[in-house]
């Protein structure tokens, strides 16, 4: 069983850093294998396509499975490296990459069930194209669990805040294809092909400098982000609405 509470933040770091590096490789080589054997809009020739490179469509399935399982194994190290951030956002970070590696393997069942409809080609075709869609809208899911780590990297003290802000692009990038997915007729998912940048740039991190990061070196310079002036006056300002004018708690 994995505790992820237990990690250290090296620990946490470097599982964090190598999942997204094998997600990387996996989720190029599964929609690498699959997409070039569909022709939209030609169930015959998608079905023929198919059948002649049965290994190479049901690898790439098996691709995206462990792509999957990988974000919950990342939704869990980044949970627990961004936790004394701020645990309420860290852990809606993780339930939303959780719940899109959910999604998604819904998504890669109805890839199963164009295979198992190859004799059907045009049912075969069309579940195709549900994973399509489902993978297109989810991804927006994805985008916002980008967003909530972004945040959580520019106000972590540990992490460089251009970072968060390249996380905070790129998860704009996601939504946005998302919702024009969804509102736009014939939209073309093209934002996030170019505002990726912030993905790459924490797996490095995460590899290269969270790898040496202590619990000790976390939490000061978290703890310093929050005596600095801003963090003092955030704090000032959660002890009044906490504390009524006389001295006793509002009830």
């Amino acid at each position: 069983m994995l505790t992820f509470n237990a990690w250290t933040p090296r620990t946490a770091s470097l599982v964090a850093g190598t999942a997204l590096a094998l997600l990387a490789v996996l989720a190029g080589f599964g929609f690498g294998a699959i997409m070039p054997l569909v022709t939209p809009g030609d169930a015959a020739a998608t079905a023929r396509d198919i059948s002649a490179a049965r290994p190479l469509f049901l690898a790439g399935i098996a691709g995206m499975l462990a792509v999957s399982i990988l974000d919950l194994i990342v939704a869990g190290a980044l949970y627990t490296l961004f936790k004394p951030v701020n645990p309420l956002v860290s852990a809606l970070a993780g339930w939303a990459r959780v719940v899109f590696a959910g999604v998604f393997m819904v998504a890669i069942g109805r890839l199963v069930s164009g295979y198992l409809l190859l004799d059907r080609p045009t049912e075969a075709l069309q579940a195709i194209e549900q994973f399509s869609v489902i993978w297109e809208i989810v991804l927006g899911l994805f985008g916002i669990h980008l967003l909530l780590v972004g945040y959580l990297a520019y106000r972590s003290g540990f992490m460089a805040r251009i970072f968060g802000i390249l996380l905070v692009i790129a998860g704009i990038g996601y939504l946005a294809d998302a919702l024009g997915t969804v509102f736009v007729d014939g939209f073309t998912a093209v934002f996030r092909q170019f505002l990726f940048v912030g993905e790459v740039v924490l797996i490095f991190w995460l590899l290269i400098r969270g790898r040496r990061l202590t619990p000790g070196e976390r939490q000061g310079t978290v703890e310093a982000d929050r005596m600095s002036p801003v963090g003092h006056a955030r704090a000032n300002a959660d002890a009044a609405r906490t504390w009524s004018g006389d001295g006793r708690r509002p009830v």
